[in-house]
C-alpha cells in the first residue's frame, strides 16, 4: 500500500510513531502530525535517533548538574515525594530543565528514553509501583503507596538509565530517515503542508481519529507531561483537539476538517485507511466524514472483537456497541 517515492501521511491526535516508524523501516517516506508532545517525543526519537554514545554522555552530564536542583525538587508537591527517591527527583527536575528535546536530536532521544520508564512497576521503573501506561491523580496515588507502605525505589538515575539505554541500542536503531512527524494541530498543520507540497503525492492515508468521549491523553500522560515542561499536576490544557470530545458537534467538525484538510496532499488514487470504535455514534460520523471528503471512493469495513481491556471499555461501559471498525476507502 506505501510506494516508496510517495509520502505515508497520517493526521491524528493519537500518537503516530509505530506507522511512521513502519514507513520509515521499509525506506518509504511518511509525514505525520502529533499534537500532544509526548507522543511527538517519542515518534521524532523512533525516525531520527541519537547515538547511544551521546545519549550515556548526556546522561552523565544531567547526572553531575543534578544536585544543583536539589531546591527546586524538595519544592515539588508531596506526590513526588513517595513517587520518587530524592536523588531521582533532582535527576527528573535537570532534566526537565536542561534537555532542549524540541530541537536537539540527542536531547529528543534522552527525553523519550526517560519517559519510558518514568512511571511503572517499581522493580523496573524509576517510581514506585505505578501503571506504565497511564499517571494516575496524585491523590489518589499517595493514598494507595501510604495504605501498602510503599517507599519509592531508592535508585542512582545515571546507573539505572545506563543499562536501559544498553538493552535499547542492543536492538539496533534506524541510523536514515525522510520521514517526518510534526507537532501540533492536524487542522493547522495539513495546510502548511498542502501549501509547501507541490502536488498530491501521497499514496496512503493511514489513521485512527480519537474516539469520542474516552478520555483525555494530556491528563492521562500528565506525568509525562510535566517531564516535558507542564504542570506538577493533571491538568487539561482545555483546547478542543486536546480533550475528550464530549462535545458531539466539536467531534464532527474536527473530523470533517481533517480529512478535508488531508485530501489536497493524496494523489488521486491513494488509499485512505481509518481505524474507529464500533460505538454508533462515533462510527457513523467518521463513515459521513470520510464519504463527505472522498465522494468518488468506496468504502469497505471490517469489525474487530474488542481486546481482552481497551480505554473504550474502561470509561465507557454502557457502550452500545463493542470492538472496533477498520473503514478502507480506495
Amino acid at each position: 500500500m506505501l510506494n516508496a517515492q510517495f509520502p505515508h501521511l497520517r493526521a491524528t491526535r493519537q500518537t503516530c510513531d509505530l506507522p511512521l516508524f513502519a514507513a520509515a523501516s521499509a525506506g518509504r517516506f511518511g509525514l505525520g502530525v502529533e499534537i500532544n508532545p509526548v507522543g511527538w517525543v517519542y515518534g521524532k526519537a523512533k525516525l531520527q535517533t541519537a547515538t547511544r554514545t551521546s545519549v550515556e554522555k548526556r546522561l552523565r552530564w544531567i547526572g553531575k548538574k543534578a544536585p544543583f536542583y536539589n531546591a527546586e525538587a524538595r519544592a515539588l508537591p508531596e506526590f513526588f515525594d513517595w513517587c520518587f527517591c530524592p536523588r531521582v527527583k533532582e535527576f527528573l527536575v535537570a532534566a526537565r530543565d536542561l534537555l532542549d528535546w524540541r530541537r536537539r536530536k540527542t536531547d529528543w532521544t534522552t527525553m523519550a528514553l526517560l519517559m519510558v520508564d518514568l512511571h511503572g512497576k517499581r522493580e523496573s521503573a524509576l517510581s514506585n509501583q505505578m501503571r506504565q501506561t497511564k499517571a494516575m491523580s496524585p491523590q489518589y496515588s499517595v493514598d494507595w503507596w501510604r495504605e501498602h507502605e510503599l517507599l519509592p525505589p531508592d535508585r542512582d538515575p545515571v546507573e539505572f538509565m545506563l543499562k536501559k539505554v544498553a538493552w535499547r541500542y542492543a536492538k539496533g536503531r534506524l541510523t536514515v530517515s525522510k520521514s517526518r512527524v510534526y507537532l501540533g494541530d492536524s487542522r493547522e498543520q495539513l495546510n502548511t503542508l498542502a501549501r509547501k507540497a507541490s502536488g498530491g503525492g501521497a499514496k496512503l492515508l493511514f489513521t485512527s481519529p480519537p474516539y469520542r468521549g474516552i478520555t483525555n491523553y494530556f491528563y492521562d500522560q500528565w506525568l509525562r507531561f510535566w517531564l516535558l515542561g507542564g504542570p506538577n499536576q493533571p491538568r487539561s490544557p482545555g483546547e478542543q483537539c486536546k480533550s475528550k470530545f464530549d462535545n458531539r458537534q466539536e467531534y464532527v467538525d474536527m473530523l470533517q476538517t481533517v480529512f478535508l484538510r488531508s485530501k489536497p496532499l493524496l494523489c488521486c488514487d491513494a488509499v485512505v485507511y481509518v481505524r474507529t470504535d464500533a460505538r454508533k455514534f462515533t462510527l457513523e460520523t467518521t463513515i459521513e466524514a470520510l464519504e463527505s471528503a472522498f465522494p468518488p471512493k468506496k468504502l469497505r469495513s471490517e469489525t474487530h472483537s474488542q481486546p481482552e481491556f481497551t480505554q473504550t471499555a474502561l470509561f465507557d461501559a454502557e457502550a452500545e456497541a463493542e470492538g472496533e471498525v477498520d473503514l478502507v476507502m480506495w
